[in-house]
């Protein structure tokens, strides 16, 4: 037997039903996770970018405050020199601009430039069409529902641990050994 939310419940393994709609979920995100990463490397290329420009592109501009190019590196796992080539392509192409705002000049901020935001609306139209047409399916109660999973999603996700690292590779032995 299985809890709403597909885990086992009473000490049993799930049953195949829980296991099959597990591995339907799995399936999709991965699907869309894919059409996604096509778009998103379509646009790089479109941009003549690397896909980790418009990750740092999409951080950018879904912060709730402007970000320092240490807190991008922190948000994409890069290393410092990688950030600044990274913000140095994305300069030179008009998506952003480094702005020192504070009274501490030190104090860097990563701005999107609004001529590259119309920019990225006029690519991912049709991304924002597929997803209008795929909202008028369901009732606001149910775009609720997939609303709090997405969130519950990502914060699961932001928190689950890495995982192990892999093992070193043996050597192979010559041939004749």
């Amino acid at each position: 037997m299985t809890s709403a939310d597909g885990r086992p419940t009473g000490g049993g393994a799930p049953d195949s039903g829980a296991l099959a709609d597990l591995q339907a979920f799995a399936v999709e995100l991965r699907r869309m996770n894919g059409e996604i990463n096509r778009m998103t490397h379509g646009f790089a290329s479109h941009q003549q970018l690397h896909p980790t420009d418009v990750s740092a592109l999409a951080a950018v501009l879904d912060a709730p405050a402007p970000l320092t190019p240490g807190a991008l590196r922190e948000h994409l796992g890069l290393t410092s020199g990688a950030v600044t080539a990274c913000l140095d392509r994305l300069e030179r192409a008009g998506h952003i601009r480094r702005v020192r705002e504070s009274s501490d000049r030190r104090v860097v901020h990563v701005r999107y430039q609004s001529s590259a935001r119309l920019v990225a609306r006029d690519y991912f139209m049709p991304l924002a069409r597929a997803t209008a047409r795929a909202r008028d399916r369901f009732s606001q109660a149910e775009l609720s529902t997939v609303l709090r999973f997405l969130v519950a999603m990502n914060e699961e996700l932001a928190t689950a641990e890495d995982p192990p690292p892999a093992p070193p590779a043996s050597p192979h032995p010559s041939p004749g050994h």
